[in-house]
């Protein structure tokens, strides 16, 4: 019998897991490891109870304050998509692909180099920084704010354009103001593209970016606005566009055309906007981002994120009261939900269920093996369901158990823990886990074979929650 064959019997053995006991010293340590990181690395939950929870929270909010490895920022540094302007990404990419007329095995081979490069580069930068930055707060909210504002890199120039609007639109904001977060995430060149508002014009209307920007970016859906108020807000961003040659040459990343503006006025949410051009957009996005029902939406959404599948209505409450006190200033608002008795309320430890990009990050930290080959990171990510930059729809990929616990995904999450297995010590793991694996699952991984040891742990129940 291959050696791996009796993992998932023995993975049955460790159910369930349940925390009774209260947070206290370095169950606190590993719980705000699994939310406002990607889970701990060797040394992690000692440091974090050492220092004390609070002041590692308080530090992950201020990430420009923690100094990156020299070795992250030098792999960062050699990765020419995440160091050149979005236009000049752009430039290669239509370069090559205006070659889709000639036949030739060399322009061909060629194309397959450049298309290639500009998606392992940015899905290199992505893992890179996830499993090996000390920031991680900031890594787990460039996960969640790209992908409530996602753009799918399989649709035209969005594959040239995903490593920009990550690093342009969404990294420097998602501690930030969310008004400078979806007014960056509005005129970037890939969400323009993406959801069609380049093409919009006064005879020619798309409602596909102000319908998404209202249901998916902001207020929600069924939140009391009706379809004339989606096509009156179409109408007021019509004109804003990206110039495809400016944007290769001068790096124009966002123009208003005046001449595609509908120049009408319009009624929308019950008001009579004037015609003003370019503002019209700009005073949408002012309302929106700090209309209430944006502020309990994106409340419900993190709070669904860092703290349960279904949140306590309580918490979703006083976040959103935070948000509009603050004037939608989300480092203010996780404050409110990192100082919350729901969030350190020990039925949460535990009580998510990893996403496959949660899952794998994870389990390189907690192997001690670092990010060290992203295209193979990239293959079990798509075989699990989950490419990265490959979500086709707007809406992002879900964070709940219901989207991603099933059989085929625990089978394949196994098959990973096996593999993984095979070269990390089960001393580390255990050591990089601690009270995150129960009683039961260090048991049964102790009384089984040395080499399925680390597997064990890996494909444990226990560490797929977090």
């Amino acid at each position: 019998m291959r050696p791996f064959r009796c993992l998932p019997l023995l993975l049955l053995a460790c159910l369930p897991l349940l925390h009774a006991a209260p947070l206290t010293g370095e169950q606190a340590a590993a719980h705000v490891l699994n939310r406002l990181a990607f889970g701990p690395r060797p040394g992690d939950i000692q440091r974090v109870a050492e220092m004390g929870v609070q002041r590692y929270v308080d530090e992950q909010l201020q990430p420009a304050s923690i100094p990156l490895p020299e070795e992250l920022s030098r792999r960062l540094h050699a990765l020419q998509t995440l160091q050149e302007p979005a236009g000049a990404t752009l430039g290669r990419f239509l370069e090559v692909r205006a070659m889709r007329r000639d036949e030739d095995e060399a322009f061909k081979a060629k194309r397959r180099e450049v298309f290639g490069q500009i998606a392992n580069e940015a899905a290199e930068a992505r893992l890179l920084r996830a499993v090996e930055s000390p920031r991680q707060l900031e890594e787990v909210l460039v996960d969640f704010w790209f992908n409530h504002f996602n753009v799918f890199s399989g649709k035209g120039e969005v594959r040239a354009l995903a490593t920009s609007f990550e690093r342009d639109a969404i990294r420097p904001y998602v501690l930030g103001s969310f008004r400078d977060l979806l007014g960056a995430t509005a005129k970037h060149p890939a969400m323009l593209f993406y959801l069609d508002n380049w093409i919009s014009k006064a005879n020619g209307l798309n409602e596909n970016y102000a319908r998404e920007l209202m249901e998916l970016h902001t207020m929600g859906v069924d939140q009391g606005y009706t379809q004339k108020d989606v096509t009156e807000l179409a109408r007021m961003l019509t004109g804003w566009t990206y110039r495809p040659r400016k944007l290769v040459g001068d790096n124009e990343t966002f123009f208003f055309d005046p001449k595609r503006h509908d120049k009408e006025s319009k009624q929308w949410l019950g008001w009579t906007i004037h015609a003003k051009g370019q503002t019209e957009g700009e005073h949408a996005l002012d309302v929106l981002a700090l209309h209430p029902a944006t502020a309990r939406h994106i409340s419900h959404k993190l709070a669904q994120y860092f703290v349960a599948d279904v949140p306590p209505p309580a918490l979703v409450d006083r976040m959103a009261r935070t948000w509009l006190e603050s004037r939608g200033d989300i480092r203010t608002v996780l404050r409110t939900l990192f100082s919350s008795a729901e969030f350190m309320d020990s039925s949460v430890a535990g009580a998510k269920f990893k996403t496959p990009y949660q899952y794998v990050v994870s389990a390189a930290r907690a192997s001690g093996t670092g990010m060290t080959d992203a295209k193979r990171m990239q293959g079990v990510l798509a075989r699990l369901g989950m490419p990265l930059y490959g979500c086709q729809t707007p809406d992002g990929y879900k964070n709940t158990q219901d989207a991603w616990l099933n059989p085929d995904a625990l089978a394949m999450r196994i098959g990973l823990a096996a593999s993984l297995g095979q070269n990390a010590s089960v001393e580390t793991v255990q050591a990089a886990l601690g009270p995150s694996i129960a009683l039961r699952t260090q048991e049964v991984a102790a009384a089984s074979p040395e080499r399925l040891r680390s597997a064990l742990l890996l494909g444990s129940p226990d560490f797929m929650q977090r």
